[in-house]
């Protein structure tokens, strides 16, 4: 079974991200109930449960009318049920000790993983140390029944603007040969610029060649039903990762636009801004706001993830004041405007801070959503 590993360094920082074809075929059995057992904690017959669920099963090859033997099935854990991703999550446990070992940081879901390597400005520039644990990992991987596949292997340089030498003094060592402009990581195209150009033209792409075709069956649907297929086809891909978008030039406003004019048959020369809200739809630019704010809402009340959490924090005035009870957080300094002010740290508690009082004081997320959903209309349309 083969993984590929994609490596980015971002601004400073080195991200590799890994991922395998097919990996739930060869996780071992044996290996996989003693994991359970030594390292999650599940003992007597509840152990003796998932041994029997993993053994045995058969398998054969059919084409046509023709079958191959039974034979036995003694690696892998069932595709398509909800304890496979489960079981092979926990198989992986022990990669994590490694990451841990060589002070690298990670995140890891199912068979993906996105490494976090630091390199400090100045001084020895070295990217040693995660040389090293990737050699563990390529070994662990082998002990386990996998394969480093270094063929799908993926570098990108990520460095502020006008780096004095740039990465002249960093050595990539065998890493060197893989090392790319444009990555992509669950569907989004990074750039080594993060201006995100192959993302959003890739988007605009896409959205453009399913609102041809949904055009073509048109005749066919009522509105209720166009603006259903619409949403499943066009808003989606839209809002999918558009907090990324926040502080860009360029976003795919013009999608939004041409698919409001076909569920409307609205003509080109006809201003869009009545359309839309006609629809009840916000603006592209008011939807990155939106997502943006949903995180911070739950960040809040821990409903994020901790890394998220953890760069959101209530500000504490040095004395007493009127604005003590407001909900403002504080927002960090920053070097880089064209990248700092896009920073989650950033634009997060500062569009917060912009929030009426009944918005932000909010005590669910349905409750937030709708309230913040209604401020933002009446900010891009007017009351």
């Amino acid at each position: 079974m083969t993984f590929y590993w994609q490596m980015i360094l971002v601004m400073l920082w080195f991200w590799c991200s890994w991922t395998c074809h097919q990996p739930f075929d060869t996780v071992d059995h044996n290996i996989l109930v003693k994991r359970l057992e030594r390292s999650v904690g599940i003992t007597g017959q509840a152990l003796q449960w998932i041994r029997s669920y993993l053994t045995g099963r058969s398998f054969c090859v059919r084409l046509g009318d023709c079958s191959s033997d039974l034979a036995e099935l003694p690696w892998g854990v069932p595709q398509g049920s909800i304890l496979a991703p489960l079981f092979f999550s926990l198989y992986l446990i022990p990669l994590g000790e490694l990451f841990r070992k060589h002070n690298v940081s990670f995140h890891l879901y199912a068979d993906d993983c996105q490494v976090i390597f630091p390199i400090k400005r100045g001084g020895l520039c070295t990217i040693q140390p995660l040389l090293d644990c990737l050699e563990d990992i390529k070994q662990w991987l082998a002990q386990n029944f996998f394969c480093f596949n270094e063929h799908k292997t993926e570098v990108i340089l990520f460095m502020p603007p006008k780096t004095p030498g740039g990465a002249k003094g960093l050595d990539f060592a065998t890493l060197a040969p893989h090392q790319k402009a444009v990555v992509s990581n669950l569907g989004v195209k990074l750039d080594a610029d993060l201006r995100f150009d192959a993302q959003v033209n890739s988007v605009v792409r896409s959205c453009f060649f399913h609102l041809r075709r949904i055009a073509k069956i048109k005749p066919f649907l009522s509105h209720n039903h166009l603006e259903t297929v619409i949403h499943a086809f066009i808003t989606c891909r839209l809002d999918y990762c558009n907090s990324l978008y926040a502080g860009l030039r360029q976003a795919p406003v013009a999608v939004q636009n041409s698919a409001a004019r076909l569920l409307t048959s609205t003509r080109r020369s006809e201003h869009i801004t009545p359309v839309l809200r006609a629809l009840r739809w916000l603006p592209v630019f008011y939807r990155i706001r939106f997502k943006v704010l949903l995180f911070v809402f739950k960040a809040l009340n821990t409903g994020a993830p901790k890394y998220l959490s953890d760069v959101i924090h209530q500000h504490v005035p040095v004395r007493s004041l009127r604005s003590a009870d407001q909900r403002l957080l504080t927002v960090p300094r920053y070097s880089l405007k064209s990248r700092g002010s896009r920073a989650f740290s950033v634009l997060g508690p500062s569009l917060w801070n912009e929030l009426p009082a009944h918005v932000k004081q909010a005590k669910s997320l349905e409750t937030f959503k709708g309230r913040l959903k209604t401020h933002l209309f009446s900010l891009a349309f007017g009351r």
